[in-house]
């Protein structure tokens, strides 16, 4: 690439993540240290540590990410070592399954677990009519559990994630090595934390990373549970709040400083400094062996039991939305299809499914646009600072969605430089630009995927015969790379459709709702509302598993290169 035309795009790039990036993290930090007469101040801040509710509630937040991360990584590695290494019953089959819940948002899948777990539910009628309970009396299984019922819901909601990166991690593990530690009566567990873990460290830094800073920001799983004593859910309930109260920014800057820690801490601790990965990389392929009868039931009952149990949530879901009546009972008293014809036929559904559709295909196009350009950079130029790109392009995974929604919420409000994008008045602008921000690291994990694997030998033969570098990336590297960007762009396209924090803190009028406000919004109404939300949700899970089916054909297992960190 020119070094004038990397210049001139890395230059664009720096101002679009300074306007729409680092500006609305700036304003946020800004306003935790600042008062209403504009002079510096650590007293908000002070405060939120001087409070006890808030206190709590960060107490919560940390704990949730905590042990979310934790059972996490102990459903993923097992998972992640038995793919890699054992041939057992139903391999391929659950292997797919595995990363279904990526497809499934857990905003959705939070619906469920208040239909199993309510006091009206599915257990409770299933503990009466098996005759535990002589008369019914309902029991709030939820009631004192539901920082639990958090955890265990993220932890079965994001494992895929960790299983991608160490999946990845372990297949890079030269078998040499574990061989030699082998010959020298290094084996079995020894073996595993002495040689094949810590040559995992860097995919398991960087599944864990993503988790953890997920679970701590994680918004819309606590407000269906109903459960408040969280930062996040604090945070947006301040909303309202925001033009004159500059509480709601020491929150937000106290959850952005933790997890910038949080990333800095594992990094440090977990990340391989001393190059470890690079010995790590395989230099021939062992392959899964075959084992014996008790260990192939135990991996195939280990899988199965994992993927039942994140998707049961999901199914509840699918059957809540045929159902025309359900309460106190184990299954719905009546089926029926009204509920998708009325979900499609409801005012706010429909416009919901509409600027949906408007939205992601606009951030998407922007997004594809972006990435392929910081892609061709980082890749195909010799710019010196390419790598700060490279940085830029992967921050939005680092920084809390909440974060730069509630970001983008101060720097459009009266006397600042946005203020002309006011989500009050309309917010498609501003949830176009999110969306784009927040799913761009997509994109571009795919575009860069797909030069690395392309030879740069065809644009130079086609500059030795004449052709200038713009022509050759659109007439050669672009078809070389397309179905790498296809699948970057159902994945932004399909990710951005179901978007949560941005959706639920920026769209504030009914008339522009997306899809997710719509739904959390049916959730809250009484009367056949929630039956409309879950067949709304199921419309969009439908949506999803095709639009990640069609970029799992175009990638096949480079898929999960996109969703590592």
């Amino acid at each position: 690439m020119p070094k004038r035309a990397a210049f001139a795009i890395f230059m664009a790039t720096l101002l679009i993540f300074g306007c729409f990036l680092l500006l609305p993290v700036w304003e946020t930090v800004r306003g935790g240290f600042v008062d209403v007469d504009g002079r510096f101040t650590l007293a908000y801040l002070v405060e939120v540590f001087a409070n006890p509710l808030q206190l709590q509630c960060l107490a919560n937040s940390l704990a949730i990410a905590f042990l979310t991360t934790t059972t996490a990584l102990l459903l993923a590695f097992p998972l992640a070592f038995f793919s890699c290494r054992y041939e057992f019953w139903g391999k391929r089959c659950l292997s797919a399954l595995v990363l279904v819940p990526l497809i499934l948002p857990p905003f959705l899948g939070a619906i469920g677990v208040l239909k199993i777990f309510g006091s009206h539910g599915i257990l409770n009628a299933l503990l009466f009519h098996c005759g535990i309970f002589d008369h019914f009396v309902p029991i709030d299984w939820l009631g004192h559990a539901k920082m639990g019922a958090v955890v265990l819901f993220q932890a079965l909601n994001l494992y895929p994630i960790l299983f991608l990166n160490i999946s990845a991690a372990i297949a890079n593990v030269d078998p040499a090595m574990e061989e030699a530690a082998a010959g020298m009566g290094c084996i079995g567990l020894r073996r595993f934390f002495a040689i094949t873990f810590p040559l995992t460290r860097p995919g398991v830094f960087a599944g864990v990373t993503i988790v953890f800073i997920w679970s701590f920001t994680e918004l819309g799983v606590p407000l269906i549970f109903n459960y408040d004593r969280v930062l996040p859910v604090q945070i947006f309930g301040m909303l309202k709040e925001l033009g004159n109260n500059p509480f709601p920014y020491a929150l937000a800057t106290v959850v952005l400083f933790l997890s910038t820690a949080f990333y800095w801490i594992g990094k440090r601790h977990l990340a391989d400094k001393d190059n470890v990965a690079m010995l790590a990389k395989a230099t021939h392929g062992g392959g899964p062996r075959r084992i014996g009868l008790g260990k192939k039931l135990f991996c195939t009952l280990f899988f199965a039991t994992v993927t039942g149990l994140s998707l049961l949530p999901h199914l509840v879901v699918i059957g809540y939305s045929f159902a025309g009546d359900w309460f106190n009972s184990a299954l719905p008293n009546h089926w029926t299809l009204h509920n998708y014809a009325a979900a499609l036929g409801h005012p706010l559904t429909v416009s919901s499914i509409r600027h949906s559709l408007f939205y992601a295909g606009c951030a998407t196009f922007g997004a594809s646009i972006l990435g392929t350009l910081i892609a061709l950079v980082v890749v195909r130029s010799k710019l010196r600072w390419r790598g700060i790109l490279d940085v830029l392009a992967m921050l939005p995974l680092a920084v809390p969605g909440i974060i730069i929604a509630f970001g983008y919420l101060v720097i459009s409000q009266r006397g600042h430089l946005f203020s002309f994008l006011n989500p009050i008045e309309n917010p498609t602008m501003l949830l176009i630009i999110a969306y784009a921000i927040r799913k761009l690291p997509f994109m571009v994990r795919a575009a860069v995927a797909g030069l690395q694997q392309t030879s740069p030998a065809y644009e130079e033969a086609a500059a030795s015969l004449g052709s200038r570098p713009w022509h050759t990336y659109c007439r050669i590297t672009i078809p070389l790379i397309f179905s790498n960007l296809v699948a970057g762009c159902l994945l932004v396209f399909s990710q951005t459709m179901l978007e949560v924090s941005d959706s639920l803190i920026i769209a504030q009028k009914q008339q522009f709702y997306p899809i997710t406000k719509a739904i959390y919004e049916l959730m809250n109404l009484m009367g056949e509302g929630p039956y409309l939300a879950c067949a709304l949700g199921v419309w969009a899970m439908a949506f999803l598993a095709v639009t990640l089916a069609g970029a799992s054909m175009f990638m096949g297992k480079k898929l999960g290169a996109i969703f590592r960190a």
